[in-house]
């Protein structure tokens, strides 16, 4: 096995895709996220599993069980599974940042140019227990 290995700050702050699937582990998966000014993620829970945010670029507001949590460059949160959250760009350039789910929770591999895309294919994106290798 190879793992994954990258400077994570470069691929995060290259990245302008809404959501990109870089590696998805058994147990863990990291993707790259780019909210554009004013767009959210959306409100969700994930009974099963934690997430990990870490901001690389930009501004925004974490939402958990409804307490806003500012954030910007080098902020790190962690969702704990059963928590309602959501993040919102809030600034007037992209909010750049990666997260980790643990377990995963997209397909392994999966692109998603804008969140139209991602609400258009949210049923069909769950994790099928395939890894990245």
């Amino acid at each position: 096995m190879k793992g994954y290995v990258e400077n994570i700050e470069e691929a995060t702050v290259a990245n302008e895709d809404f959501r990109r699937v870089l590696y998805t582990g058994k147990n863990l998966q990291l993707v790259l996220m780019t909210l554009q000014p004013g767009e959210e993620i959306g409100e969700e829970v994930h009974e099963d599993r934690d997430q990990f945010f870490r901001v690389e670029e930009g501004r925004g507001t974490v939402y958990i069980d409804g307490t806003p949590n500012q954030v910007e460059d080098d902020f790190a949160v962690i969702v704990p599974a059963g928590a309602r959250h959501n993040v919102v760009a809030s600034s007037d350039r992209p909010l750049k940042l990666y997260t980790i789910y643990g377990p995963p929770e997209h397909r392994d591999g999966v692109v998603h140019k804008d969140k139209a895309q991602a609400d258009a294919d949210h049923e069909n994106d769950h994790w099928d227990g395939e890894t990245s290798e």
